[in-house]
């Protein structure tokens, strides 16, 4: 069934599933409800019934969800209860063998968090980003210009991958040639190894992440040889809080930023795509009006909630919403749960892209650990749907897309389309 167009009645049985079975044999972070796009139900009936759930047994061990848009935020950030240590496991549900895991600025607690993360700010400045601005449209523009028409062809792979793979190039001052590798180191990281995976086995994986490493400290060596400059890898080589990094912690945070400037930028460049198709009056009102853009990027990022959830892990016995959390367990807050919250936003199953407070959404996180770089995904997102505006009447969608078998990252991995000669 893997990479097949679901039936309907198969979808139907598996969402029914959602409200006949017990809670207690709930495990929404099955990456098979992801990859069918069948969890919704579930986590409606765990904000309703259950909203801090216990799942006793699953392919990550037992978790806590949390559930509910206030309560995420809650859990978010209160540092001195629910840690983000890579020591402790990190940011996602999946626990990676403690020799293997790599520390990085997101999965850090405060204070020595803030001093990394300062480090890379300065690319994300409202200055910086009008000087980015610029490349992004003229990438933007030379992409569209060359799509196929009249045929059908594969958003994700021609535009969202390429697009966000060019951001990432620049952003790295990254060889150019070789940029589509990033796109795999991305996808590398994230990857459940399995049979129908990107890679069989986690040994491969590592292979993978160990060949990313080498070719960035060779990128290293060169910027730490030469004066400071605006990239990533410059600031970090140069920044008084990260140049004396061990490999771990640099192979840590150069895969952060990677992932977060792919995954996030490109599965909601394709969602967007995929949410006026099934919305084509928001497709109309945007035409109309592409003054709106401003409130259909928040909402198309919410919609899609790029990354399905972010992890903690409890530093003492803690009780929570009437539930014993115990020291060391595994805390799982669900931001693509909390952004369809009918509590907190309204109509969340609607694509609404004038709503009136589009930023209420948690798919940057919430706190210390929001996104660094999410004024750079919503510019970047912006500009690549003003210059559709200007090209195409209509993109069509012409088959269900493929989706990420992962409850972390929520993505599409294919989206055939066809733009009207």
């Amino acid at each position: 069934m893997h990479g097949t167009i679901e039936s309907a009645a198969k979808l139907d049985e598996l969402r029914a599933r959602a409200t006949s079975l017990p809670l207690e044999q709930f495990d929404p972070g099955d990456p098979e409800l992801f990859r069918t796009d069948t969890f919704w139900p579930y986590f409606d009936r765990l904000r309703r019934e259950d909203p801090v759930h216990y799942c006793k047994d699953s392919m990550f061990g037992p978790y806590w969800s949390v559930t509910r848009y206030n309560d995420i935020m809650e859990i978010e950030t209160n540092h001195s209860v629910f840690s983000s240590a890579s020591a402790l496991g990190g940011i996602t549900i999946r626990d990676i063998d403690p020799d293997l895991r790599r520390e990085s600025f997101i999965s850090m607690d405060p204070p020595r968090h803030a001093a990394q993360r300062k480090t890379v700010a300065p690319m994300f400045t409202p200055t910086h980003l009008d000087n980015l601005a610029l490349s992004i449209r003229e990438r933007s523009a030379e992409c569209l210009d060359n799509l196929p028409r009249g045929e059908v062809f594969d958003w994700v792979d021609k535009v969202s991958i390429e697009l966000t793979t060019q951001m990432l190039a620049v952003l790295f001052d990254f060889p150019w040639e070789d940029r589509r590798k990033l796109t795999r180191w991305s996808d590398i990281a994230t990857t459940i190894p399995g049979p129908d995976g990107l890679v069989a086995t986690e040994d491969e994986r590592q292979a993978e992440l160990t060949e990313c490493a080498g070719y960035f400290a060779r990128l290293w060596k060169e910027r730490i040889e030469q004066p400071p400059k605006s990239d990533l890898l410059s600031m970090m080589a140069h920044g008084a809080a990260t140049r004396d990094m061990d490999a771990k912690n640099f192979l840590g945070n150069l895969i952060l930023l990677i992932v977060g400037g792919n995954d996030t930028t490109r599965n909601t460049m394709s969602g967007s795509i995929y949410a006026l198709s099934q919305h084509p009056e928001q497709y109309r009102k945007l035409r109309a009006n592409p003054g709106l853009l401003d409130s259909f990027v928040p909402e198309v990022i919410r919609w899609q909630t790029p990354l399905a959830h972010m992890r903690r892990t409890a530093l003492t016995d803690f009780e929570f919403r009437g539930k014993q959390i115990k020291q060391g367990d595994k805390v799982v807050m669900w931001y693509v749960s909390g952004n369809r919250d009918e509590e907190a936003i309204e109509k969340p199953y609607d694509f609404i892209i004038d709503r009136a407070r589009p930023r209420t959404h948690l798919s940057f996180g919430f706190g210390i650990h929001r996104c660094v770089g999410l004024r750079l995904a919503e510019l970047q997102l912006k500009i690549i749907w003003e210059e559709i505006l200007k090209r195409f009447d209509h993109i069509d969608v012409v088959g269900e897309p493929k989706r990420v078998y992962s409850s972390f990252v929520k993505g599409l991995e294919t989206l055939p389309v066809k733009i009207t000669a």
